[in-house]
């Protein structure tokens, strides 16, 4: 067993978010099968563009003034819905997503995606399709 305390992980800053990976490649906890780790997302990094996953699941830990909106393609996101604390998010295969707030806001979250073999995932993804 691993055990891991948020405050121990590496903070990478990437554009739009802060990221600690606790579990997965490159991560404290090796895994081959899953990525776990956590985001902060606010002024500090700058706005976050909008991304996908084969699938995730979210778990809000904090939020101030944020949201989430979600579509079939980055340019198609739907309206906002607020977040609170607490609030468990799943997003299915290739779904659009992004994390945006109001000034002085921000989102903080943990995340679970998989890492496994999805037959035909990428080669969708490089020809479009979904």
């Amino acid at each position: 067993m691993d055990a891991i305390k948020r405050e121990a992980l590496e903070k990478v800053r990437l554009p739009g978010r802060v990221i600690q990976k606790a579990v997965g490649k490159e991560s404290p906890a090796q895994s081959t099968q899953m990525t776990v780790g956590f985001a902060h997302y606010s002024e500090e990094t700058g706005p976050m563009e909008p991304h996908q996953h084969v699938e995730e699941a979210v778990h809000i830990l904090d939020v101030r003034k944020g949201w989430v909106r979600c579509g079939p393609s980055r340019d198609h996101l739907g309206a906002r819905v607020p977040l609170e604390v607490g609030m468990t998010l799943h997003f299915p295969e290739n779904e659009w997503h992004v994390f945006e707030y109001d000034k002085e806001g921000y989102v903080d979250i943990i995340f679970y995606y998989g890492q496994g073999d999805m037959p035909g995932y990428f080669n969708r993804q490089r020809s479009g399709q979904k």
